[in-house]
């Protein structure tokens, strides 16, 4: 009987994740994610997916970011029919995600066809409603069938809220095999979310490798860090533009900054939220506040709420995101966080030739996007077609992401290595994962390999 695992995405990259298990005749898909990077690249990719629709019995996803999930719709665009397996909260942010990757879409193909190029969206409304018609939730701890020879459960990964461990028990003739994906794997002591959840004992574990190769700085060291900056631009007259995931990273640092302005450490400034979902994401978070750690539900019982307070506006509609070109001041925090689309592209635009106005990376940006281009010096960048010079101050704070570092990682994994028979580690660029693979053998982990997108492994 098969049992074994096909790489198909976010192999020795960050971005697309999908990794395919097969157990006896079935084929189930942990995570559908869309590929982020530069738009020839990405659309290709995202437009021919390395597996039909029909092909796939069953997803399991791990969470609601776009590079997990984003590639559900077309996926079942393309004949998938079967259930989509998610924690309850994931369940929740999952249709305020896709449908703003819907639209994302279709504003971008308008956009550029306004400019003489042919571009269909990847998918449209009508197959999101399709896709979340297919969602199947379950709350943290709880068992569910997937298919008679395989079982999951969800542990928190305290990555953003719904994130989870994906604990997979397969039973396959006479084999009985424990596979856990910890998905994106979060990080102690961030503010929001309750920490991650230890990782429990397993025969297969493929892992994360994002940040294996680098640490991140103190929570304390990020509060200073961010009053510098955001202090130094209003020395300077300039704003501080910050592209931000919608889900996660825009709640930590409006939090952040509220934080600061409640402890005098600076002075109120306006904090413009540009962008519909992140408000969603960050309503659907306030209905959530079980998952929330002590010291946020803490906050909120002495009367102050982390993301809406005097200052924090949060901008919804097209014409009232165009009036922000005229705010020369304050904080900007608008999607996407790789800057590859959505409505940080045009503050982008205005801000990246002015030596006054900042640039504040806050999580990881994949190689080839204009976040990472901006992130290495470039001089010059594209945005929407067109030849921007840069001469805005670049900055990054890393240690705001909610991904572990590699002393986090191996601090949640090492107790497994007497029992592991196989880790995999993906989601992780080359040197970072290679760099994590070999941390992870120095640990005592038997055999451990990072693959190539395409790549089978046979479950031993």
């Amino acid at each position: 009987m098969v049992l074994e695992l096909q790489f198909l995405g976010a192999a020795r990259h960050v971005t697309g994740s999908k990794h395919l298990l097969r157990v006896g005749a079935r084929q189930i898909l942990l995570d559908c994610g869309l590929v982020q990077g530069p738009r020839r690249v990405a659309d290709a990719a995202n437009r021919r997916l390395p597996i039909g629709g029909g092909e796939v019995d069953a997803v399991v996803l791990s969470h609601a970011h776009i590079d997990h999930c984003g590639a559900l719709p077309r996926l079942v665009k393309d004949g998938f029919d079967g259930p989509i397996w998610c924690t309850d909260a994931t369940a929740d942010m999952l249709g305020m995600m896709l449908r703003d990757s819907a639209h994302i879409q279709s504003q971008d193909a308008r956009h550029l066809r306004k400019r003489g190029h042919e571009v269909e969206p990847l998918y449209d409304q009508d197959d999101v409603e399709r896709t979340l018609r297919l969602v199947r939730s379950v709350p943290y701890h709880h068992t569910a069938e997937v298919t008679d020879e395989l079982r999951v459960e969800f542990l928190d990964a305290g990555h953003i809220l719904g994130a989870a461990i994906v604990v997979l028990d397969a039973h396959v003739g006479h084999r009985q095999r424990r596979i856990v994906f910890t998905g994106d794997h979060g990080r102690k002591s961030l503010p929001i979310l309750r920490d991650p959840e230890p990782l429990p004992e397993c025969d297969v574990l493929i892992t994360e490798s994002t940040y294996g190769d680098r640490q991140h700085e103190a929570r304390v060291d990020m509060m200073a860090e961010l009053a510098r900056i955001v202090a130094e631009e209003l020395h300077d007259g300039g704003r501080v533009i910050v592209p931000a995931f919608a889900v996660g990273r825009t709640q930590s640092v409006v939090l952040f900054l509220g934080q600061l302005m409640r402890d005098g450490l600076l002075p109120p400034l306006p904090i413009h939220v540009d962008s519909p979902m992140s408000r969603e994401a960050t309503r659907i978070m306030s209905r959530h506040p079980d998952l929330f750690d002590a010291e946020t539900r803490a906050l909120i019982a002495s009367g102050h709420s982390p993301f809406f307070f005097d200052g924090v506006h949060y901008v919804v509609d097209v014409e009232e995101s165009k009036q922000l070109n005229e705010q020369r001041t304050g904080v900007i925090v608008a999607a996407s966080g790789m800057c590859e689309a959505g409505r940080v592209l045009h503050h982008l635009a205005q801000s990246v030739g002015r030596r006054q106005d900042c640039v504040l990376m806050v999580g990881y940006q994949a190689q080839g996007t204009l976040g990472r281009k901006l992130l290495d010096g470039a001089t010059s960048v594209n945005i929407f077609g067109e030849r921007y010079d840069v001469r805005c101050k670049v900055r990054s704070m890393p240690g705001l992401s909610a991904h572990a570092d590699w002393r986090e990682l191996l601090g949640a994994s090492r107790h497994l290595a007497d029992r592991c028979r196989q880790v995999f580690v993906v989601h992780g660029e080359d040197e970072a994962a290679d760099a994590y693979a070999s941390r992870l053998r120095n640990a005592g982990f038997r055999d451990v390999s990072v693959p190539s997108k395409g790549d089978r492994a046979e479950i031993r």
